[in-house]
């Protein structure tokens, strides 16, 4: 089946801008670990069952130009495929392709070359350059092909889940970051809390001596903290809608929670069980606490319907009418 003219370049121009997204994000990386280029050139090594210390121009530029045919296959594929479909928005299946990308880089490595690629370059790094592409991939897709999808202030008017939801994340984020912030600043050790966690996320340092607190660090695992909790944000938010018409639906809110500190705190202790005893068990919880009991007030004071269902006397017996969607 021939593809149409336009379809192959609409989808080679998706797959330059996704995987020139993927090359600078890694670019970025490696200049920070102060190793400039590692990433393609250890790409490189494993396909060519070369040195991995080789960096020789050559070797980084054959993999330079494989990286992007591949994204540049890609690319057509999904410009094909939406347009066929017509689906919209872009950032909820540019971020569905990006973990298709994630898992297609862990499978083939390992399949092809016996190398798990993810775990040497970094799972976090590789998930977020991932995503990064799979985004900018997809937006660049959707533009082209003119498919209407609201913009993120039409997404804030249209959907009230969307709205309440960001903004509760957004609260959460800056409660544990100004908690932390104060903590930091009692034990003297200024923005060292996000910058352990930026140097185990993007560094992977495994001791205390090895964390830098930097722009970079502090910044990107900022970014990262941010969007987590957005995420959070937006399931609490699409619950507590739900649950003004079955306040039973209370109960996942305590769900979320418990989830959501379990898997924070399982995670630490999976990939930085040394961070968690310098930051300390307690002030990880009540920080995470703390951003908890912000965001379900004010998702409680925008949804009027739980209010009711928790007690007038709650709120001294004012109870607003619930709004309009």
């Amino acid at each position: 089946m021939m593809l149409p003219k336009q379809t192959i370049v609409r989808g080679t121009i998706a797959g330059l801008i996704g995987a020139t997204i993927m090359a600078l994000w890694f670019l970025i990386i490696d200049t920070i670990q102060g190793q400039p280029l590692y990433t393609p050139a250890f790409l490189a090594s494993i396909l060519a069952n070369a040195d991995a210390a080789d960096r020789s121009f050559a070797l980084i530029a054959v993999y330079t130009l494989f990286h992007y045919a591949a994204f540049c296959l890609v690319g057509v594929g999904v410009t094909w495929l939406l347009g066929k479909l017509e689906v919209s928005p872009p950032i909820l299946l540019g971020l569905v392709l990006g973990f298709v990308l994630f898992d297609l880089v862990f499978y083939l490595g390992v399949i092809l070359t016996g190398v798990d690629v993810v775990d040497e370059l970094g799972w976090p790094q590789v998930l977020i350059g991932n995503l990064a592409a799979g985004v900018g991939l997809m937006s660049y897709v959707h533009v082209s092909l003119g498919i209407a999808a609201p913009g993120v202030l039409g997404l804030l008017g249209k959907y009230r889940f969307v709205r309440e939801g960001v903004i509760a994340g957004a609260l959460g984020a800056v409660t544990v970051a100004v908690w932390f912030l104060i903590f930091d600043v009692v034990r003297g050790q200024i923005f060292f809390t996000p910058g352990a966690l930026g140097s185990v996320l993007f560094l992977r340092c495994r001791d205390v001596a090895e964390v830098e607190v930097t722009l970079l660090t502090v910044g990107g695992y900022s970014i990262v903290h941010l969007a987590a909790f957005v995420a959070v944000g937006l399931a609490a938010a699409a619950i507590a809608i739900q649950a003004e018409k079955a306040p039973r639906l209370l109960a996942a809110s305590v769900l979320i929670f418990v989830t959501f500190e379990a898997f924070f705190l399982g995670l630490l202790a999976v990939v930085a069980e040394w961070l968690l005893g310098t930051l300390g068990w307690l002030s990880v919880g009540l920080g995470n606490l703390l951003a908890t009991v912000v965001m379900a007030y004010y998702l409680l004071r925008v949804n009027p319907s739980l209010r009711v269902a928790l007690g007038r006397e709650l709120f001294n017996g004012e109870v607003d009418q619930p709004e309009a969607d």
